[in-house]
Order: structure tokens, then sequence, then C-alpha cells
């Protein structure tokens, strides 16, 4: 089985992107080594949102990369910075990714809304536009 983690995170101000650009750089890099990383997917949404979805051989492998390196540096600036944010996760067996359209799907019915500061009103009911999936980029391992 393959654990597949799903994120969206809204930037709430233009003044946030270049640290969240420098974070997401590294956080990229960061996952790429990460034990346990199978494969992954990048997709820039509209309104300074974006998606991340990722699978791992564990949910022990995703939890590790999470609490260590760049992405435990970037968590506690995500809630001063984003207006939005939620996560999704499941099992599956296929060790491929569903399409963005698919992952959207599972946020709005097995989402939940992440801890920021300043939420949006959207936010705790994750009411959001339907991604645009287009311009999706892979991450691989090294």
């Amino acid at each position: 089985m393959v654990f597949v983690s799903l994120t969206r995170l809204r930037v709430r101000s233009v003044w946030f992107m270049p640290g969240f650009f420098l974070y997401a750089i590294r956080s990229e890099r960061q996952v790429r080594g990460a034990a346990g990383f199978l494969t992954g997917a990048l997709l820039p949404d509209r309104d300074k949102t974006f998606w991340t979805m990722t699978a791992w051989d564990s949910e022990a492998s995703m939890r590790a990369y999470m609490i260590s390196g760049a992405h435990k540096a970037a968590m506690p600036k995500l809630l001063h910075w984003c207006d939005e944010a939620s996560v999704a996760h499941w099992m599956q067996e296929a060790d491929t990714l569903p399409s963005w359209e698919q992952a959207d799907e599972r946020m709005r019915t097995e989402g939940r809304a992440s801890k920021v500061l300043h939420p949006s009103a959207a936010h705790a009911g994750l009411q959001y536009n339907a991604p645009r999936t287009a311009g999706s980029a892979s991450i691989r391992p090294v």
C-alpha cells in the first residue's frame, strides 16, 4: 500500500510570496532525498494557491519528512502567511498519483482545514474554487 499526502495552501498576500517560494524550493529539495518518498507533484493554482501531492512507502516516512529540515522550518511561517490551508491523507494500492481532479474530490470529502492565524471566510468549510489543473510539475526522488 502507498500513503498519499495532499496539501492546499493559499498565501494571503503577495508580500509573503518571496519567503513562501524560498521555503518551497528548500522543501522540494528535501523531499527528493527523503527516505520513503516515491513520487510527487506540485500544482500552482490561481489566486496565490499551491497544491502538493506526494506518495510514500508509509505514513511514518511522510511524518519523518514533515517534522524535519526545511519543511519543519516552514510550517510555523505558514500559520501567518496563509489564509487557507488544508490537508488530506489516504492509502491506496497504486503507486501512481491520482489526477488533480481526483485529488480535489478527496480534499473536499476527506480533507480537513489546517490551522492558520488569519483564516479567510471560506477556510473552515474548504469552500474554494476547483483547481486549475494545467501547469502541474512532477517531483521525483534523487
